[in-house]
């Protein structure tokens, strides 16, 4: 799926979220003309790869949350695949934090204690994939293991978000990578790799969250 195809599918996408967007001819879209704004990119799968999909949201200047899905399939069936991972997890934890535009049926909404501040946390659904995968039963874990590992850290008073993806091959080889701000995050991965996640079969789990510092 080329760029204009991408821009035009994300456009409607959050026009039925009811957030209007201007398209421009670079293949972002803004919000009233400034930040937010947001591009999709398409990779095609190599003999090495999966395609995947690059998500850029630019928050300010300087701020950027990329995001990236994994697209099984070919050509416009690996997008659209990627596309579905995006939807399920990502899309409602941006449209909350970024937009301001909650739909409770999609996300998680809580709040918890970090230092000296409330944080209001929007985490969406986990994408899965995997024989026999429809839910795993064990991500209720996986808020509370965030939470308590996030006590460690400083966090500046403005947004922040987090990336966390597990993935297990039928061969029994396990990833687990969690990014907070784009970057790796050594003590969240550790963490999330200590649950009970299943040991057979051959599955992935993709998850996001938001957090935005509370204002008083």
């Amino acid at each position: 799926m080329d760029g204009a195809a991408l821009q035009k599918y994300l456009l409607r996408l959050f026009e039925r979220h009811d957030v209007a967007l201007d398209a421009d001819e670079d293949g972002w879209l803004t919000t009233d003309g400034d930040f937010p704004t947001l591009r999709a990119q398409w990779h095609e799968a190599t003999a090495v790869a999966p395609g995947h999909l690059d998500i850029d949201v630019v928050l300010s200047e300087d701020r950027c949350i990329e995001e990236s899905f994994a697209g099984l399939g070919a050509g416009t069936d690996g997008c659209m695949a990627a596309l579905r991972a995006f939807e399920q997890s990502a899309l409602h934890p941006l449209l909350a934090a970024c937009w301001y535009v909650t739909d409770e049926r999609k996300l998680t909404i809580t709040s918890w204690e970090i230092g000296v501040r409330t944080w209001d946390v929007f985490a969406g659904s986990y994408a899965l994939h995997g024989t026999d995968i429809t839910d795993l039963e064990m991500l209720e874990q996986v808020p509370a293991a965030i939470e308590s590992t996030l006590q460690r850290e400083a966090l500046t008073p403005e947004l922040h978000w987090l990336r966390l993806v597990y993935r297990r091959t039928a061969e029994g080889e396990a990833r687990c990578e969690v990014l907070l701000d784009n970057e790796p995050w050594i003590t969240g991965t550790n963490a999330l790799a200590t649950l009970a996640w299943p040991q057979d079969g051959d599955y992935s789990a993709h998850g996001f969250m938001v957090l935005d510092v509370r204002d008083y």
